[in-house]
């Protein structure tokens, strides 16, 4: 099964609602975003990191307007050496590739063993927005079910308090 398929499925399976849209192949946030001008929703960023050792991974969803600043992430989740995770790693841990990562990757992640973290800044927005594990769509989830999604999936969740980085 496809991975677009897999979160359609996925989704509807938990009763979580949602909204599509199609567009042409979007390689960057930027590139994302000239798809769905004018529809409401924060624009996400998912960071897909992991420690020096490669034994343990992280999964941050904050505003694509956010600029991360390591040294912050790594005081506030008592962690070390973190850094954003090889191609490989992603491929291994959430069956995607660079430059589609999302919350639904958490899908294919069978050992449960990503950390998973949000800014507590997009909590406030009624709307998020991922590609589905693709990058030639934009899917429109309500911050709640997204919420809802991670913890049906079997994980717990962290609400950081990021600052913002310009």
């Amino acid at each position: 099964m496809d991975q677009f398929t897999l979160v359609k499925e996925t989704l509807d399976k938990m009763g979580i609602p949602y909204e599509i849209v199609e567009h042409p192949a979007a390689h960057t946030t930027e590139e994302a975003d000239e798809f769905i001008k004018g529809k409401e929703g924060v624009r996400t960023k998912t960071m897909f990191m992991t420690n020096k050792k490669k034994t343990e991974f992280y999964l941050l969803v904050m505003d694509d307007a956010k600029r991360l600043d390591f040294h912050e992430f790594q005081d506030l989740t008592n962690t070390k050496r973190i850094k954003m995770a090889s191609a490989e790693s992603l491929k291994e841990q959430m069956g995607l590739e660079p430059g589609i990562v999302s919350i639904f990757g958490l899908i294919n992640n069978h050992e449960k063993n990503i950390h998973v973290y949000f800014d507590r800044a997009i909590l406030d927005e009624k709307t998020m927005t991922f590609h589905p594990n693709v990058n030639t769509r934009t899917i429109f989830v309500a911050s709640k079910d997204v919420l809802k999604f991670v913890k049906e999936m079997g994980y717990d969740y962290q609400i950081l308090d990021l600052e913002s980085f310009d």
